[in-house]
């Protein structure tokens, strides 16, 4: 009935009940208003219609009149603004990342991103791309870029940064699709369909859910208002981006659950998932070419294995082969400094403004970095590495 990927159903049943029947059918259906926009945009001469795409995110659809039909299935429902979307509350949300500044950082390539690994059949998108293990640090960048776009205050409002992004990363999830059911390989079967709606669903919660754990799990307080506002934030990020609106949680209990039920149906990872893991992991050591970037990529390797281990839990990080590193037996001074230094932040006047500006300047300064690097133009792949 369902993909062999979806495991352990007797005993997920016992817990969750009918649920994991409910959910299992969304591992073979997918973003099919994305999927014609990309089917379009093939069927237009070479860049014609990616031209077209970006400037209906730029202007509105309304401004491209010979945009095709599918363009204006999609804007239609991305430019109506859902009732129950609060800027305010959007503006809130975003401002839990912002004060986290550089730990929100180490959580999303640490804890959020290698989470996403450990699906065995979640990742072969990944790995049928190749990006990530062949441009991994460009991968990590243009991540950064989608987060710090939709934290931003307004981020996600219509023709906004934040907004514009999700819109072009829904389509290239699409064009990906596209190129591996083409390209043969896929084992549907096994995996159903390559970027799924509930694969799309579970990188959604990564985005939400596992950074607010990550974050509490450093030390940081948010507050039940703040991670309710932080939920409303990606609730929003992913009605744009095309997750079927009954898989989008409302609030944090719902997310959790989603998490759990996730968590009951899925194998353990395989040899892709340490792959990409090891892959993120050694990004720094790859890239460093002379001998003062060589000891400085080899600490950061250091301090990043402990974390990895520290936020994922030494069961995970075992299963995904995250070496051991010494200075770990820190970490409970770590979060106490941390925890400390956020009580601060609540009690002492103009505190708070000083983290959100400081948060800010860090999300700057990591899309800086990646703008040097590497143009982050989130355009159509034109092939796959993988």
């Amino acid at each position: 009935m369902f993909p062999s990927r979806y495991t352990n159903l007797t005993a997920a049943r016992a817990r969750f009940g009918d649920r994991v029947d409910r959910l299992g059918p969304y591992l073979t259906k997918v973003d099919e208003v994305a999927d014609r926009v990309v089917a379009a945009i093939d069927a237009l001469p070479p860049g014609a219609g990616w031209r077209m795409f970006e400037e209906a995110t730029r202007r509105g659809v309304a401004s491209v009149p010979e945009a095709p039909s599918s363009f204006v299935e999609l804007f239609r429902e991305a430019e109506r603004v859902p009732l129950w979307v609060d800027w305010p509350t959007l503006d809130r949300g975003g401002q839990v990342l912002l004060r986290a500044g550089a730990l929100g950082g180490i959580v999303l390539g640490l804890k959020s991103i290698v989470s996403g690994y450990t699906t065995p059949a979640g990742n072969k998108p990944l790995v049928f791309s190749g990006r990530l293990r062949h441009e991994t640090t460009r991968r990590l960048h243009e991540t950064s870029r989608f987060v710090e776009a939709t934290i931003s205050r307004g981020g996600l409002r219509p023709r906004a940064d934040g907004y514009r992004i999700t819109l072009k990363v829904r389509v290239m999830h699409a064009q990906v699709r596209r190129m591996i059911l083409r390209g043969g390989g896929w084992n549907a079967e096994a995996w159903g369909a390559p970027i799924n709606q509930h694969d799309q669903m579970g990188t959604l919660l990564l985005f939400s859910d596992i950074v607010l754990r990550g974050l509490e799990q450093l030390g940081l307080r948010v507050s039940r208002d703040d991670a309710e506002a932080y939920m409303q934030l990606w609730r929003y990020s992913g009605y744009l981006i095309g997750v079927d609106p009954e898989l989008i949680p409302t609030s944090r209990a719902e997310a959790e659950g989603y998490v759990d039920l996730i968590a009951a149906t899925q194998a353990p990872p395989d040899d892709d998932s340490r792959a990409l893991t090891r892959a993120l992991l050694e990004a720094g050591r790859l890239a460093a070419k002379t001998p003062r970037e060589k000891k400085q990529a080899e600490r950061l390797y250091q301090f990043s294995v402990g974390m990895c281990r520290e936020l994922l839990g030494s069961e995970m990080a075992d299963q995904l082969d995250v070496p051991r590193a010494s200075w770990t037996f820190m970490m409970p001074f770590l979060r106490r400094l941390i925890a400390g230094a956020d009580r601060i932040r609540e009690t002492v006047p103009f505190a708070e403004v000083r983290a959100l500006g400081s948060g800010t300047s860090y999300w700057k300064r990591v899309v800086d970095l990646g703008l040097a690097e590497a143009a982050i133009d989130f355009a159509l792949p034109e092939s796959l590495r993988g």
